[in-house]
């Protein structure tokens, strides 16, 4: 397993009480998806290493409390690693909806199906998230608006859009 073939779930923040258990603050929209999770991988310098968990349950909104099975005698080594999951444990999104890392590489066109250029990262820093796009000699960002988005087509990896007009010429 590489870190390539895998998705960021969260990051393991703190300890929880005193047998054992870890905060992750979850990077997911849905945290309840992750309530009984078994395993995950911890970064240890880019390579995933699998730890077993043998609890696992929502703590609030955007956390888990997981204790690991076999834990680590100095468990203060691994607060601040971050935790991933298989990318073949996603499930598959259709119709406009996309997983960002799916669309890097994909071409993104307008309406009347022009390439505007090639989707080389998502900006998702801000309040609103964005298309890095190579166009020409330079990258551009668009907003990433559902109501703009007219086709996520994976076969052609092309994103179709309605873009508003002088919008590439900011």
């Amino acid at each position: 397993m590489r870190l390539e073939d895998c998705y960021y779930l969260g990051t393991i923040t703190r300890t929880h009480g005193l047998k054992g258990h870890l905060v992750v603050k979850l990077d997911t929209d849905k945290p309840e998806d992750y309530n009984n999770l078994e395993l995950v991988f911890v970064d240890f310098n880019g390579i995933p290493v699998p730890f077993f968990i043998e609890e696992c349950q929502l703590l609030n909104k955007d956390s888990l409390r997981v204790k690991f099975k076999d834990n680590p005698t100095d468990i203060q080594n691994i607060i601040g690693s971050d935790l991933y999951l298989p990318l073949n444990t996603l499930p598959k999104l259709e119709g406009k909806q996309f997983y960002y890392h799916e669309v890097i590489h994909f071409d993104l066109t307008d309406d009347k199906n022009r390439i505007i250029g090639k989707i080389i990262e998502i900006n998702d820093a801000g309040a609103q998230a964005l298309f890095s796009i190579q166009l020409n000699e330079k990258n551009i960002y668009i907003p990433i608006i559902n109501d703009w988005i007219v086709e996520v087509n994976r076969e052609k990896r092309t994103i179709s859009m309605i873009l508003p007009e002088g919008i590439l010429d900011l």
